[in-house]
């Protein structure tokens, strides 16, 4: 195996002496231990651990290393994945008139904040083509009505396949995904919306905080399921707010917590920092990534 860092991601019914299984596993296949984060979920009984692996001296190949794991997670009844540094990830940011998501995600990418490839933009407009141009991503305009709808979401899945897609990125794509086009990426679709207190859904959401006096507002970002909004919640964030605050500057100041929790959740994505149980996502800090 090339020397390189190697992150497994393991959920299990919590038992005695699994740290020691795992680690001696590691260490007998010659692994150096990175990092290794651990939770333990008293009310649900399950065990959740992120273990970093430096590959250098491991003499084994990738199949060989997942097989003998196997051996091990079927044991303890363990459900797990392996993901490798050196495989960069293909990203594909969906957009419809909103520029501030996919703007910052294409620059935090030029500057190297977020490893990965973004392989290309897809919109039902064409408005945001120019942005594209800009970065070098090539831009696909896919218009959408209600009557082509199937069409136009099987053209998409052309497209993802096309460019092996591992992440779909929602950077305010303002139209509601099928049954069928989620349940075909599970765990590889991120949602960004505003979070109000009190919820205010539809249009001019802003306006009709701004009516009631909210005093916070913020950003929630969360894998795409077929129940609206309702997905693993990966990252939030939250601002206070004044009665002097209009609509238009909680609209600015909604944009910009929208653009750090995305791209907070898209990086924690991308590191294999998230362990999905249930509908709940077990998020770990990062470790020296």
């Amino acid at each position: 195996m090339q020397s390189q860092i190697v992150t497994f991601l393991i959920k299990c019914p919590d038992q005695k002496g699994l740290v020691a299984k795992f680690t001696s596993f590691f260490y007998e296949e010659g692994f150096n231990i990175v990092s290794c984060q651990q939770y333990v979920n008293a009310i649900a009984d399950r065990y959740y651990m992120r273990i970093r692996l430096d590959a250098e001296d491991a003499n084994i190949s990738k199949k060989d290393l997942e097989d003998k794991f196997l051996i091990l997670a079927n044991e303890l009844n363990c459900t797990w994945s392996v993901h490798y540094e050196k495989e960069k990830q293909n990203v594909a940011i969906m957009v419809s008139h909103t520029s501030h998501c996919l703007y910052d995600l294409l620059e935090r990418h030029r500057e190297g904040k977020i490893d990965c490839n973004i392989s290309l933009i897809i919109s039902n407009h064409n408005k945001l083509k120019p942005i594209a141009d800009m970065f070098g991503v090539p831009y696909y305009h896919l218009p959408i009505t209600k009557e082509t709808k199937k069409e136009q979401e099987g053209q998409v899945k052309d497209l993802l396949t096309e460019h092996n897609v591992d992440l779909i990125v929602m950077a305010r794509y303002m139209q509601i995904l099928s049954e069928d086009f989620i349940n075909t990426y599970p765990q590889k679709i991120i949602n960004i919306h505003h979070s109000f207190l009190p919820a205010f859904q539809g249009a001019n959401p802003y306006q009709r905080a701004y009516e009631r006096g909210v005093k916070l507002i913020g950003a929630t970002a969360h894998y795409a399921t077929v129940d609206l909004d309702e997905g693993p919640i990966i990252e939030q964030d939250v601002e206070r707010i004044t009665h002097e605050s209009t609509p238009k500057t909680l609209k600015g100041i909604g944009a910009d917590i929208e653009r750090l929790v995305l791209a907070r959740a898209v990086k924690s994505h991308l590191q294999h920092q998230i362990i999905v149980s249930d509908n709940r996502a077990i998020v770990f800090p990062e470790s020296g990534e």
